[in-house]
């Protein structure tokens, strides 16, 4: 399998990276559509490198962009399926990540957008070494019925405009519920008036959520 890659940021500050953020993208994009995300939050972690790889299919639904999973069947078995695959590629670039950047295999955090959330929550609840947290923004659990998987226990923020014409908010309400009620750690932020986005309420929730997530102690495996 050939490994996947995109752009990358930082550190702000000189020196060798603390931290590694991984930021997924959404359906039909490619990792030059969140790493803007970086020097935003980098004001949070001066000592964080950031990438963004780009997704491992070419979109089958448009002229361009990328897809972590096909979702022309969206029936939760071939999502699942799709999710899976996409786990493949995303846990072979953060283990080469970490290992190019010479960081701890805990030292890194998972975000994404959209598709990209659904890939980062998939992939970082199933993760061998946990990540310090996951960030999904406007995105859904996959296969909720099987969080019995879940090898890792990270803390989580969900964040979800309630307008969003895209992917309902209503998913990340159902996230959290089993989430929560499957004992793991979940902050929660619904944004009023907000579509298929990310808004300041949001990007300020995530600077905060990492500078806590890499402030306190590993989470438990």
């Amino acid at each position: 399998m050939a490994l996947i890659d995109g752009p990358r940021w930082g550190p702000a500050e000189p020196g060798p990276a603390r931290q590694l953020v991984v930021l997924c993208h959404g359906l039909g994009a490619d990792g030059h559509d969140l790493i803007d995300l970086a020097p935003l939050w980098g004001r949070t972690l001066p000592h964080a490198a950031f990438a963004a790889p780009d997704a491992p299919e070419e979109c089958d639904m448009g002229p361009f962009g990328r897809q972590w999973f096909s979702v022309a069947d969206r029936t939760p078995t071939r999502i699942a399926a799709g999710a899976a695959i996409a786990r493949d590629a995303l846990d072979a670039f953060l283990d080469a990540e970490l290992a190019r950047l010479g960081l701890p295999p805990d030292a890194y955090a998972l975000m994404g957008f959209s598709q990209g959330a659904m890939t980062a929550l998939h992939t970082g609840l199933r993760r061998a070494i946990a990540p310090r947290g996951i960030l999904a923004f406007s995105g859904a659990l996959v296969a909720p019925d099987r969080l019995a998987e879940a090898t890792a226990r990270p803390p989580i923020l969900l964040v979800h405009g309630e307008d969003d014409e895209v992917v309902p908010v209503t998913r990340s309400r159902s996230a959290q519920a089993g989430l929560e009620s499957a004992g793991f750690g979940v902050t929660a932020l619904y944004c009023p008036r907000l579509g298929h986005g990310i808004d300041d309420a949001g990007l300020s929730a995530g600077a905060l959520f990492l500078q806590r997530i890499f402030a306190g102690p590993a989470p438990a495996e």
